[in-house]
């Protein structure tokens, strides 16, 4: 169910707000100090002093929500629609009313404020990468502009507008990661699989080249399937999980009719945040999604 009491009052999102923010309880945002009392309010969010420091301070001080007088209720539902459904800015700009420019600003903010994510892996583990077609979209270049669509096929790097993206399946938690990169090397593999709980990690790969330097790696026991010898699966042997997930990230990622390659990484980060949500009751996901940015 959509969280529709929240978006409709400006007093419930504030108080989502309040309730999000100090899990832990209130601290001062410039000075760290615990020390704060209640000091009045600010509009219909609650206001506190610092007696450290001796500033004020209010809910949305020093959160992607601050410095806007566009109400907190309609930030809300932007954020939760746009992550929950992937709903499209100039949707979202009809939809609360607000400027496609304005939309935009505070969306990008709210995207950079997401944590990247952090492998801690177990195993077995599968890895697979898949290749987005990136530009400098939005960017002064130094170069002509390239045809629309980049119809080079194969892999790819930084430096062709094709970044490599990474998505590891840990078949012992569950989870599933999305991470890009400027190439697809053996560093860069080495780098993904660092942090694992175990001292062997299995590795399910399929036969790319940047892969092979693990077999001879005690740290990794590798098994692989050829997919250019018509083999997917060997029992359990292969990477369909990492193929299903990277399928939806492209679809999360078409919206957009372009990606540049700045806005790649926040633009994943939130596909990451919307598997989360993704089977969440409405108010349970409407609490996470700006937990998340906090």
């Amino acid at each position: 169910m959509i969280p529709l009491k929240t978006f409709v009052s400006e007093r419930r999102a504030a108080n989502l707000l309040q309730q999000v923010r100090w899990r832990d309880g209130v601290y001062c945002p410039r000075c760290r100090a615990e020390s704060v009392i209640r000091y009045g309010s600010y509009r219909v969010f609650q206001r506190y002093r610092c007696k450290n420091c001796d500033r004020t301070f209010n809910d949305q001080t020093g959160t992607v929500f601050e410095h806007s007088a566009v109400e907190l209720r309609k930030w809300f539902l932007a954020v939760y629609t746009y992550i929950r459904f992937n709903t499209s800015l100039r949707q979202l700009d009809v939809e609360i009313d607000v400027s496609y420019k304005t939309v935009y600003r505070r969306v990008q903010r709210f995207l950079r404020a997401l944590d990247a994510p952090q492998p801690q892996l177990e195993g077995p583990v599968e890895i697979d990468e898949l290749y987005v077609k990136t530009g400098l979209k939005g960017r002064e270049r130094d170069r002509p502009s390239r045809s629309r669509g980049l119809s080079t096929r194969g892999r790819g790097s930084y430096e062709q507008d094709k970044l490599p993206v990474f998505i590891l399946a840990d078949r012992g938690t569950g989870d599933r990661y999305v991470i890009p990169a400027k190439a697809a090397d053996e560093s860069t593999i080495r780098l993904l699989l660092a942090d694992r709980k175990e001292e062997s990690l299995t590795v399910y790969t399929d036969g790319f080249r940047a892969y092979e330097p693990l077999d001879e790696d005690d740290a990794f026991d590798r098994e692989y399937v050829v997919h250019g010898d018509g083999e997917y699966a060997d029992g359990d042997v292969h990477v369909n999980t990492c193929e299903s997930h990277g399928s939806l990230a492209r679809s999360w990622l078409s919206p957009h009719r372009g990606v540049s390659k700045a806005k790649l990484t926040p633009y994943l980060r939130a596909f990451q945040l919307r598997r989360r949500v993704y089977r969440k009751p409405g108010k349970e996901a409407l609490k996470t999604i700006p937990k998340t940015a906090l």
